[in-house]
């Protein structure tokens, strides 16, 4: 029977000496990371205020006392809140204090984050000093006891940024957590001599849920990069020989922008999971290094999930699984099936794209002390994922964008990703973002951001071309860029380049209406008829 809680998984590696966790120099033994374990839920259970919420914050890199600290928390029941390190301020500050974390655990290159914040109660244990040294020495028999632990014990409090307000903490039992892995190595195959590479931040559930958790489930061992690099990520995936890794947003871009080399096959590497590579560059990366990318879906909360199937067609993420349906978010009634012409466009966006919505049982299970967000997931019985999609005639399902992705042109809707992807052919293009800024009469207009190279009649001579390019979805405005505007889990910062529009300080190009050809945006432009 298969460990129904994380602590059972930790424990599992007591006495198992093979290594199973490296972090740069570094190398644990199974036993020694559940020796760590066992040694900081003591020291955890010890440190913890009477009466005060078991929840200990971890403002880190992914270095190995990430890892030590979640397992901790499994043992002693408690729950991490992963600090993001990219956060400032008072922003900072109502995190660690939004999720009650009357511990902090820091290093000491984080410390000038914390200068001068308002953090009443919070205890700061900074890993790499001789005080924490001390603490932990005096636990160091401790021995992993998961006998109290229990599937519904919280265990991860984890942020889920927005465009809008303050990041929500989502929340992730044991039970949930360990469910996880053991489904990602069902279906990934993944063996107890397989090594996974943890390259995207552990503050993010991408990193626990889809990296740490199966490798945990199948004791497989685990490599830790400090901080994502594309520089570096081969010469980490040789040393460690790393078969498995995770990527979230323009990570996949960020690699096929490095050098090609003749010994890029050369590597024991055999799947990248993730999301919003797209189809192009998952290809493309195939190609280059050998590597199957599966594109999966899954909100981040846990509400819904797709899987690829075979027979998926290009495009599309995978079939509609049981209770998954598109609605149209004002009626709730469910969208028609997706209508394509003979070179694969949309016909019938503004009545097909709607959100995602799970009328079956799912795994969320809300957010910490805010109960207004979890109404706005939660509504008539059913999990509303907060994208868009559309589904076709053989129940596929397509990814269109998030709810505020929508583009309506000329009172036509249209998916900010079906864009997206066609635009990523450019042959100039590392990475695109797609999105609408406001027409000055009605609507939106399509605007793109590019990074890499740009030439505006190679670019006009490209969209030409495409088959599946509709009429109205060619970019107005173009805004070069050197390297993409991204958070700190790869994910581009889409509420930004939309508010900036094309007023910003990078070159843009637009295309006035009724010309085929991009010119350089001017200032007399932008006070004229490109002026919203």
């Amino acid at each position: 029977m298969e460990p129904t809680t994380v602590a059972a998984l930790v424990a599992a590696g007591w006495g198992d000496h093979r290594p199973g966790l490296w972090c740069e120099d570094r190398v644990l033994s199974h036993h020694e990371v559940a020796a760590g374990a066992a040694a900081r839920a003591a020291l955890l259970a010890g440190l913890l205020p009477p009466g005060a919420v078991p929840h200990v914050g971890v403002l880190l890199d992914n270095t190995e006392e990430f890892p030590l600290w979640l397992a901790a928390a499994a043992l002693a029941r408690a729950a991490v809140a992963g600090i993001n390190p990219t956060r400032r301020g008072p922003g900072l500050a109502r995190d660690i204090r939004h999720t009650e974390c009357p511990l902090l655990v820091t290093e000491r290159a984080h410390l000038p984050l914390l200068a001068g914040l308002d953090l009443p109660g919070v205890r700061i244990l900074v890993t790499d000093d001789e005080e924490y040294a001390a603490l932990l020495a005096a636990h160091a028999g401790a021995v992993p006891d998961p006998s109290r632990a229990r599937p519904a014990d919280r265990l991860l409090l984890y942020f889920t940024s927005g465009s809008t307000g303050a990041p929500k903490a989502a929340l992730c039992s044991q039970g949930r957590l360990a469910a996880a892995g053991h489904a990602l190595v069902r279906q990934f195959g993944v063996r107890a001599d397989d090594v996974h590479y943890v390259c995207m931040p552990m503050f993010h559930g991408n990193a626990v849920i889809a990296d740490w958790a199966p490798a945990l489930a199948a004791g497989a061992g685990v490599a830790l990069r400090r901080r994502f690099s594309a520089s570096a990520f081969l010469s980490d995936v040789r040393r460690y020989r790393a078969t498995y890794f995770t990527y979230v947003g323009r990570a996949v871009q960020y690699l096929l922008a490095t050098e090609p080399r003749p010994d890029d096959r050369d590597h024991r590497l055999r799947l990248g999971f993730g999301t919003e590579a797209g189809a192009v560059h998952a290809a493309a990366f195939e190609r280059r290094f050998g590597v199957r990318l599966v594109e999966g879906y899954g909100s981040s909360e846990g509400g819904a999930a797709i899987q690829w199937a075979p027979g998926t067609p290009a495009g599309a993420v995978g079939p509609a699984g049981p209770g998954l349906v598109v609605l149209d978010p004002v009626t709730g009634r469910e969208c028609p099936r997706a209508v394509f012409d003979g070179a694969g466009r949309l016909c019938n966006g503004d009545e097909a794209i709607g959100e995602l919505v799970n009328r079956g049982p799912n795994a969320f299970e809300g957010y910490w002390r805010n109960p207004g967000a979890e109404a706005e997931r939660r509504r008539g019985g059913a999990y509303w994922t907060g994208d868009l999609f559309y589904r076709d005639a053989d129940g596929h399902l397509y990814f269109a964008g998030r709810t505020d992705d929508r583009i309506r042109v000329d009172g036509e809707m249209l998916a900010a990703a079906v864009i997206e992807n066609i635009v990523a052919r450019y042959p100039g293009a590392d990475a695109v973002a797609v999105y609408g800024v406001p027409d000055p009469v009605t609507g939106d207009q399509v605007m793109a951001t590019v990074a890499g190279t740009f030439d505006p009649a190679d670019f006009a001579a490209f969209l030409r071309a495409q088959p599946d390019l509709g009429t109205k979805m060619a970019p107005r405005f173009v805004r070069v860029v050197e390297r993409m505007p991204v958070t700190a889990t790869n994910k581009i910062e889409r509420a930004r380049l939309r508010r900036e529009g094309f007023c910003c300080g990078d070159p843009v190009w637009w295309r006035p209406p009724g010309e085929p050809d991009y010119r350089r945006l001017t200032a007399e432009d932008v006070d004229g008829e490109a002026a919203p």
